[in-house]
């Protein structure tokens, strides 16, 4: 799969640097949870899609890193930061053993087909 990114020839160099720190602090903070935490979720206030992911994996008794950057209003320049480094258009954003796994209706396929446990175990 290969996603549509503009080419670093078809931007400016006189703006490059102002795109590579836009927001860069948020997307750092997440690339070191998921380097440091098996199971990160990557969420917002007021959304109910990472409260279920958070619901489903604590059904299952297994720990993670929650993530939470403002709320519909707020902090939406932030995130979308992190919508263009992943790709993932929603929120919530899970990760498993460094992988994205999308969000939580995807997150709840994985339980219930027992993949997420074979990701978890190294076997998938």
């Amino acid at each position: 799969m290969s996603r549509s990114i503009l080419e670093e020839a078809q931007i400016h160099p006189v703006i490059r640097e102002t795109i590579a720190n836009s927001h860069a602090d948020i997307v750092q903070e997440v690339k070191r949870a998921v380097a440091a935490n098996d199971i990160v979720i990557v969420g917002m206030a007021q959304n109910p899609m990472p409260k279920k992911a958070r619901k489903l994996l604590d059904r299952q008794k297994l720990g993670y890193k929650y993530l939470e950057y403002g709320s519909y209003l707020r902090e939406w320049r932030r995130r979308n930061a992190l919508k263009m480094w992943t790709g993932w258009p929603t929120f919530p954003m899970v990760f498993v053993k460094g992988v994205l796994v999308g969000g939580a209706n995807d997150l709840q396929k994985l339980i219930e087909s027992g993949e997420l446990g074979k990701l978890l175990n190294g076997r998938a």
